[in-house]
């Protein structure tokens, strides 16, 4: 085991972080290297954190209130509040096995990463303590529920996607901005349209996610979308392929499309010059719309495979957005082509003010 993480990062450290990322996560392996020097590292070592306290939360052995206390323990931990190496020791042997041989070894190894954390400036350390403890508090209140049937509503739903994936875009945007004063001039609009980036992506992986967490008796759609066309999620395997379910799924598929174009919005903020960071957001965005496409396309679908993009569409997605990074109206133009023919649905609420829905 690693000394305790109260000591400075060394080369072994940041050569396990650059290994472990391309484990746990072959596309972030391929997104974060487009980032400056500055932030690839730091972004880096945040995909880190997150993926620990998703891991935790995952585990099929641990029960909900082992998962509590330690993720709890691990909020101290990058707060500096605790020592990592105690807290890998005491949780790596509960693990379960079926948990991937990456993740079991980011556990084990969780003090090189937080040596790494804690070496950061306190901007960049803010935005990632606030990150996990988010994070963390949120997945534990939903572990407690009971989601076999759903979340109540849309707003349900859009709280689900905040704490698992709308905080990351306001890390990440803290992290933008503190890499660039250009940047930080339009913090205030791009926070809020963070959250919205963040939805999308996560609306679109739980679309394709349906049937495989219906395997698991977890199920992340809204109540209430589903009840207005006359379906009980509670038997949603029944109405699959019925009417009332498409027109749910369309409307879900519209609202995903909404909080997308907020992602191309966010992404033009950033200056043209920043080609990197451009990149970064514009290859998950790309990604995301077409996913949602073949998701619209074949609303019959019965497991994610199905309408998971090939890897000539993910190359396209790279090429073509390459070619236009500095490009904002060809960037515009590529997505209404790219998104053509998906449903689009007002948004409400907090995000009614971000929205440019047409």
């Amino acid at each position: 085991m690693s000394e305790s993480s109260s000591t400075h990062p060394s080369q072994a450290d940041y050569a396990y972080q650059e290994h472990i990322l391309q484990g746990v996560s072959r596309t972030f392996a391929l997104t974060i290297p487009q980032l400056p020097t500055d932030l690839s590292g730091v972004v880096s070592n945040a995909y880190l954190l997150c993926r620990i306290a998703d891991t935790i939360e995952d585990d099929k052995d641990m029960s909900f209130e082992q998962k509590k206390i330690f993720a709890d323990r691990f909020i101290n931990v990058v707060a500096a509040k605790e020592d990592s190496d105690s807290f890998a020791r005491e949780l790596h042997p509960l693990l379960s096995p079926a948990s991937s041989a990456d993740e079991r070894d980011l556990i084990e190894n969780t003090a090189p990463v937080i040596r790494i954390t804690h070496e950061f400036n306190p901007r960049q350390r803010q935005a990632l303590e606030r990150c996990v403890k988010i994070m963390s508090e949120g997945m534990a209140r939903y572990q407690e529920s009971n989601v076999q049937n759903g979340l109540k509503d849309q707003a349900d739903m859009d709280n689900y996607c905040y704490h698992v994936a709308g905080v990351v875009g306001e890390m990440l945007t803290e992290l933008f901005c503190n890499h660039s004063e250009e940047i930080n001039r339009h913090h205030e609009v791009m926070m809020n349209l963070a959250v919205s980036f963040g939805q999308g992506l996560q609306m679109t992986n739980i679309l394709k996610d349906i049937w495989e967490d219906q395997n698991r008796n977890m199920c992340w759609l809204p109540r209430d979308v589903f009840e207005k066309y006359g379906l009980d999620l509670s038997h949603l395997e029944d109405g699959k392929q019925t009417p009332g379910f498409e027109k749910a799924l369309q409307q879900l598929i519209g609202v995903a499309h909404s909080h997308l174009a907020n992602a191309l919005r966010y992404t033009l903020l950033i200056p043209s010059h920043e080609v990197g960071i451009r990149r970064f957001c514009l290859w998950a965005l790309g990604m995301a719309v077409l996913t949602l496409r073949k998701i619209n396309n074949n609303p019959e679908f019965n497991a994610g495979q199905q309408v998971k993009i090939s890897r000539r569409s993910v190359k396209a997605t790279i090429i073509f957005t390459n070619l236009l990074t500095r490009n904002d109206a060809l960037l515009n133009l590529l997505f209404k082509l790219t998104a053509s023919g998906l449903p689009k649905e007002k948004l409400a609420g907090k995000f009614a003010q971000a929205d440019i829905s047409a």
